[in-house]
């Protein structure tokens, strides 16, 4: 009897040891265990290690706490101007309360799906084609609006929406790719437009002031050249004026004037000259000379030379070119006449100075 009592003693502690280990639950991190006892919500088990009561406990449901993405068919939707598309979208959420979440819903996916199918209907029919496609961000906000209120009492927390792909109707499809391709067009016609305006105002603002600076340029050689002039007449008159008062210093005899002066009129009476007027004192003087019988006619007259009288070329600047512009020209030619003057008034200070050497 002994024996048999000993073995029902063990029996029966393997039994009791066989159920405790079979009752013992290890909720992970991030899950959440709803316990029922005699079929009425008893409590909800975190993470950590658990023990529930045989035959009387019983868990009901094990979920995920973390944030997980549902990702829904596509959806077919009508919009306001009567279009119909394709649109599908994802859900971002969470269980923060288990218990709501095991009684508050039957099916809490299958739930979520269809009142985000037809939040998203009711808010695509208050839009046009051209408005659904580019207000996704107030289509995604108002929709996380709806449908964060509507699940408070699923225990669910909905923490985002975005729409995912919105597939208009191939006619649609095509009217805008035409659409968008007129866009481009026009876009790269005023593109042109605008290039071809700016390169003509600046070739204008350039030509502009090319024009300007030639402008500029002609007025800085005329003042040059009239002040290369005045100062030329000025030397010419000062080498005249410094000439007579040198005459006056040097005390000219009157016989020295009056060879001067014929000596003038060898350069007036070049054998081009029809008449000739000469002072009273220097006519004796070549009368006695015997030049007044050749001046009326008395002797042997030489006939009149009425060619052109020749005019010494001044030679060629260098600096002068096809391209040289009109002032330039100007310029050089100014420059050559100041040059002779001031030979001629060299010689002619020369010529007054000589008698006194």
């Amino acid at each position: 009897m002994l024996e048999e009592a000993n073995v029902l003693l063990g029996l029966l502690v393997l039994v009791v040891l066989v159920l405790i280990l079979t009752n013992i639950r290890i909720i992970s991190q991030g899950k959440a265990a709803v316990i029922e006892r005699l079929g009425k919500y008893r409590s909800t088990w975190n993470a950590g290690i658990h023990i529930k009561i045989p035959f009387i406990d019983r868990v009901v449901r094990t979920m995920s706490l973390k944030e997980q993405v549902l990702d829904f068919p596509p959806q077919p939707v009508i919009t306001k101007d009567n279009v119909t598309m394709m649109i599908d979208s994802v859900v971002f959420m969470k269980v923060f309360d288990p218990k709501m979440y095991t009684y508050g819903v039957e099916n809490p996916m299958a739930g979520l799906q269809n009142l985000s199918a037809t939040t998203l209907r009711s808010i695509i029919g208050d839009m046009e084609l051209d408005q659904t496609l580019t207000s996704r961000e107030v289509i995604n906000g108002q929709m996380q609006k709806v449908l964060d209120e509507a699940t408070d009492a699923w225990g669910i927390k909905v923490t985002r929406v975005e729409i995912k792909n919105i597939q208009p109707p191939k006619a649609i499809e095509e009217v805008m790719t035409k659409q968008m391709r007129a866009e481009r067009e026009r876009r790269q016609t005023v593109l042109e437009a605008q290039a071809h305006q700016e390169a003509v105002v600046s070739r204008a603002e350039g030509d502009k002031k090319a024009k300007i600076l030639a402008a500029e340029a002609e007025r800085d050689a005329q003042i040059a050249l009239a002040e290369g002039k005045a100062k030329s007449i000025k030397l010419v008159y000062e080498a005249e004026a410094n000439g007579v008062r040198q005459l006056n210093e040097a005390n000219i005899s009157d016989g020295v004037l009056k060879l001067k002066g014929i000596e003038a009129l060898k350069d007036v009476a070049d054998g081009r000259a029809t008449k000739i007027f000469m002072p009273s004192d220097i006519a004796s003087v070549v009368s006695s000379l015997g030049v007044a019988g050749e001046a009326l006619g008395i002797g042997q007259a030489e006939n009149i030379d009425k060619t052109p009288k020749p005019v010494k070329k001044a030679p060629k600047d260098p600096c002068i070119s096809d391209e040289t512009g009109k002032g330039g020209i100007e310029a050089a030619e100014t420059t050559e006449a100041i040059r002779e003057e001031m030979k001629n008034a060299v010689r002619k200070s020369n010529a007054v100075i000589r008698p006194e050497n």
